[in-house]
């Protein structure tokens, strides 16, 4: 199942983007900790890479992610160039009072009363920029939902201490490259329902878990797998269905309802915290997909040999002996 979302808001919002870049000290991108890669939006990447902006990655929703996942991906993202990574929780104050200092640290030339410091916030759908912004003045002047998408307008406010915030909606890009992305997007709750099926979402989810963290299904639905029997995504959600009492009439159950409660558990934290991916993870990801994009080339290389071949040996019975 490939998942793709890019409603006509995003595209208007990425020109927009584009524009006040120009005038943006500081890039703060707020990731999915739970899928950090996953959720890093390559447009931002492309966009502060060419205008030579510092980053500050909040890896937000810290505390529904595998401590030891997160750690690694702090590392990680510590070794690139003009980029810190911090772990938080945009709902927790406390975490998010560190943020101007870490910002005015990586822009030390800026934050004053001549040359306030002009920070940029951007990250996908749903990922806790609103959050964020509300936090950050200590009232709330932008919509927050759980819903993807709900901030549509780019917002300029300041902060005091000579620092400038601009919002922005949250953006997907025009084509997910890897399947996998889309459905831990997906997960996450970053893609409109209306682009999805839950119910697949679910299973992926379910295979997930079960691959990294089999003792949290036990523990929340008293699941696990028995000898001899197969035990996958789809065993899940149907176990999900009928420890939940999630019937239809005749005794089937309702895999729709199970589904959408699995994937409510593993977003709220109820399931337990869970990361869908570590650096080693996506490091073979890409390896796999490098591997499957030279299959590809190299059959469609045979394919358009052959065929070239093919038309060379009908032109020459076309043309007879001695002409």
């Amino acid at each position: 199942m490939s998942i793709q979302w890019f409603p006509g808001h995003m595209n208007a919002a990425r020109k927009k983007a584009a524009e006040a870049m120009e005038k943006t000290d500081l890039v703060i991108e707020v990731l999915d900790a739970r899928l950090p890669e996953a959720s890093c939006n390559p447009m931002i990447e492309q966009l502060r890479v060419f205008r030579q902006r510092p980053c500050l990655k909040i890896l937000n929703k810290s505390d529904l992610a595998d401590p030891a996942a997160t750690e690694a991906w702090i590392a990680y993202y510590n070794r690139q160039p003009d980029v810190q990574a911090v772990a938080l929780s945009c709902k927790k104050p406390a975490d998010v009072a560190k943020v101007p200092k870490l910002c005015l640290a990586l822009v030390p030339n800026r934050g004053t009363p001549l040359k306030p410091l002009r920070i940029m916030i951007m990250g996908i759908p749903n990922v806790g920029k609103s959050t964020l912004m509300n936090a950050l003045l200590n009232k709330r002047v932008a919509k927050v939902g759980d819903e993807p998408a709900v901030t549509k307008i780019q917002q300029r406010l300041y902060l005091g201490n000579n620092i400038v915030l601009i919002d922005t909606p949250g953006m997907l890009w025009p084509k997910i490259q890897h399947p996998a992305d889309g459905l831990m997007l997906a997960a996450s709750h970053a893609i409109g329902a209306n682009a999805l099926i839950e119910e697949e979402v679910a299973t992926f989810l379910g295979d997930a878990v079960l691959a990294q963290y089999p003792a949290l299904l036990k523990m929340r639905y008293g699941l696990q797998a028995e000898p001899g029997e197969t035990f996958d995504g789809v065993s899940i959600i149907e176990g999900v269905a009928r420890r939940r009492g999630y019937l239809l009439k005749g005794g089937g159950v309702d895999l729709e309802k199970a589904a959408h409660t699995f994937l409510q558990d593993y977003r709220t934290g109820a399931l337990g915290r869970i990361s869908l991916e570590t650096p080693e993870s996506r490091a073979a990801l890409l390896a796999a997909f490098e591997v499957e994009t030279a299959r590809i080339a190299a059959a469609k290389a045979e394919k358009d040999a052959a065929k070239a071949a093919e038309d060379a040996r009908r032109s020459h019975r076309q043309v007879e002996p001695g002409q």
